[in-house]
């Protein structure tokens, strides 16, 4: 299992606005480009995003659904990529002063990377989860104000 956190510079509700903004999805998590909504009105439970996953120069088309959502705290969502399989991203979203905690807790559910899933891939899920979140955090911060008392960055 691959646990990493974030601070982002903004109140829950701006990260809320990024993660429920289905288009926003290629832009912050790593390895995914051009998604679109697919089915129901994302981020409802049931619904989902379609995207296309790079694996160096291979494409595959992938689909996140939300499995579960229980907003302001949390987002759990099942990603499907291709011949990987399919993997459990959930978040947690705490306030914490006037800034946001991202906590993100992955691990592969089925497929090829449930098959081989091992201490080296979970190494290599937090690389990419240091990646992602720092991205998220930059998106949420280039895209909304910030809090009302003028949080500080560092």
């Amino acid at each position: 299992m691959a646990v990493r956190h974030h601070l982002i510079d903004r109140p829950p509700e701006a990260v809320w606005s990024v993660l429920e903004d289905g288009t926003l999805y290629g832009e912050w998590v790593v390895g995914t480009s051009d998604s679109h909504p697919e089915r129901g009105d994302w981020p409802r439970t049931g619904s989902s995003i379609a995207y296309h996953v790079h694996v160096g120069p291979k494409r595959f088309a992938g689909r996140t659904v939300v499995r579960h959502i229980d907003r302001p705290g949390t987002l759990e969502l099942e990603a499907e990529g291709g011949p990987w399989g399919t993997a459990r991203i959930a978040f947690d979203i705490r306030p914490w002063g006037e800034r946001t905690l991202v906590i993100v807790d992955e691990h592969p559910l089925r497929g090829l990377g449930g098959t081989l899933h091992n201490p080296l891939l979970d190494t290599l899920l937090q690389l990419r989860h240091r990646t992602m979140l720092a991205r998220l955090a930059r998106l949420v911060e280039r895209v909304t104000a910030p809090a009302a008392g003028g949080a500080r960055t560092g």
